[in-house]
């Protein structure tokens, strides 16, 4: 899997139907209310690490193969 940034995932969570609700901190925190998720993003200037992409994705439904 190749690495991804904040935006990145930004984009992929908009493109599933989610929302951005609030801040806090560095994390933002978005949610699909049709599915009953939400998930929160660490909003660094880094990629994500390998463990939280696949938390964020787990949290909001979304298969990682899509990504690829």
């Amino acid at each position: 899997m190749k690495s991804y940034t904040p935006k990145d995932i930004i984009s992929v969570l908009l493109a599933h139907g989610f929302e951005f609700v609030r801040t806090k901190g560095s994390h933002h925190i978005y949610v699909n209310r049709l599915r009953g998720k939400r998930t929160v993003v660490p909003m660094h200037a880094k990629d994500l690490k390998k463990g939280t992409l696949h938390g964020i994705l787990k949290q909001a439904g979304i298969d990682p193969n899509t990504l690829d």
